[in-house]
């Protein structure tokens, strides 16, 4: 099948290498004339295990390419999936004005039958404005022409979304055209070969399922970062309890881990969005206000636990921070708990010395010239001359180090463990001042 993708960032850019994959034809279209060039010449501007790999395959094969030109673009795909970014506003709703400039490109060019695909993440009704949109400027050209809307929301996680797109959970097509939903189920038969795994509904209901989605499992990890606040008080191990509630199948053990609180390019932005929705439609969502409140407040945690150790004032003090990227195995730093506590250590005159794997280009991009903010070679060499340690971003090399070779570098042995990495008795046997997130023996 021939598709065009709008949009060559995450979610573009992991949907048309996905579906050339399975080879279909995709025309990758972005306005951002640099992004382009970076992809026809064999770079990927994000990182994402197993995409440049699939990028170059299936771009050297001739099933993925590249390109700004809108009229051969849309000339391209019957399929036209709107992949671009929808940043919040000021007021926490979802900026839709690349989702409808994408909208009117393809009214202004398209010369036959289109189904226009909105993947980006969009609040309910967008489709009516898309719809709107392309029918204005067929209008402007004075034609009329048949053309469906269908909401096909992502539900890629940062850093599996290769294998989310290619063994779904659930592909939610909301349509109306039966035409539309014949070319949909097509293009989606390869990726549900064992288990028809698509649902189909109405437009506006798969529009809210994502919402509802990502707004779900936030709420999980805010119940949970506020239950560790209190288990701190009262004595007991959070982690305990979390595998004592996860094993009740009601439950489940997904979402439930304490931490720094979420970040990354959808839970801040969907969560918001949707109490913006409320709003506008006279519904307090009373339980999202509470959550993105609890978020705000837990990306601090970290920080409270060093002001508590060595006071407010941290001049002459260093630290070393393992993880920069809100979740492993991606480089996004987008809302990510890493920012706060630097911007909260170094305003206090403290160094940070911060490693991570991915992160720090990207870094170093968002946080350009930040005072006190040092980037180190590795993980061991952000150890030297810090007074502590913080683990921010739970990468899997650094669940099982050499505690010795830390004790040795830090200036004393404490740490403070802002993902529960480590046990609490271990680390004390070993000498080291260990806080964790929501759990006993604190040392």
């Amino acid at each position: 099948m021939k598709v065009t993708v709008v949009g060559s960032g995450y979610v573009g850019l992991v949907t048309g290498a996905c579906l050339s994959e399975m080879g279909n034809h995709v025309v990758c279209l972005d306005v951002d004339a640099r992004k382009i060039q970076m992809l026809n010449e064999g770079g990927i501007p994000i990182f994402e295990p197993g995409l440049k790999e699939m990028v170059h395959r299936n771009a050297a094969a001739g099933r993925l390419q590249f390109t700004t030109d809108i009229t051969a673009a849309v000339g391209h795909g019957t399929i036209q999936f709107i992949g671009v970014g929808t940043p919040p506003d000021e007021d926490g709703s979802a900026d839709l004005q690349y989702v409808l400039a994408a909208a009117a490109s393809i009214g202004r060019h398209m010369t036959d039958y289109k189904v226009i695909v909105d993947k980006s993440t969009v609040p309910v009704g967008t489709a009516d404005k898309v719809r709107a949109a392309v029918q204005a400027e067929l209008a402007r050209r004075g034609l009329s022409m048949e053309f469906a809307v269908v909401s096909n929301p992502e539900f890629l996680k940062e850093g599996a979304a290769i294998d989310d797109f290619m063994r779904p959970d659930r592909i939610i097509v909301g349509a109306d055209d039966e035409r539309a939903v014949l070319l949909m189920r097509a293009l989606y038969q390869p990726f549900m070969r064992n288990h028809d795994r698509m649902q189909l509904m109405d437009v506006r209901s798969a529009e809210f399922t994502k919402y509802a989605a990502n707004a779900m499992l936030a709420t999980r990890i805010s119940f949970m970062n506020e239950l560790a606040l209190l288990a701190e008080k009262v004595g007991a191990d959070i982690e305990m309890v979390r595998k004592g509630i996860g094993s009740d199948p009601r439950i489940g053990t997904h979402f439930l881990y304490p931490g720094t609180g979420y970040g990354g390019s959808c839970f801040p932005k969907d969560v918001k969005a949707l109490v913006y929705a409320g709003k506008e439609n006279g519904v307090r969502l009373g339980v999202l206000e509470a959550v993105e409140a609890a978020n705000d407040r837990q990306k601090h945690v970290l920080v409270d636990k060093v002001v508590a150790r060595y006071g407010d004032n941290l001049q002459g003090r260093a630290f070393a921070l393992w993880g920069l990227a809100f979740k492993p195995n991606t480089d996004d730093m987008r809302d990510a708990p890493s920012r706060t506590v630097i911007a909260e250590l170094t305003a206090r005159g403290a160094i940070v010395q911060a490693y991570d794997p991915v992160a720090m280009d990207e870094a170093a991009r968002v946080m350009p010239g930040m005072p006190g903010l040092h980037y180190a070679a590795g993980w061991m060499q952000a150890l030297e001359g810090a007074d502590a340690l913080l683990v921010v971003t739970e990468w899997k090399e650094i669940r099982n180090p050499d505690f010795e070779a830390i004790k040795s570098t830090l200036k004393e042995a404490v740490v403070f463990d802002g993902r529960n990495l480590y046990e609490p008795a271990l680390m004390q046997a070993l000498g080291i001042h260990y806080q964790a997130v929501g759990r006993g023996l604190p040392g």
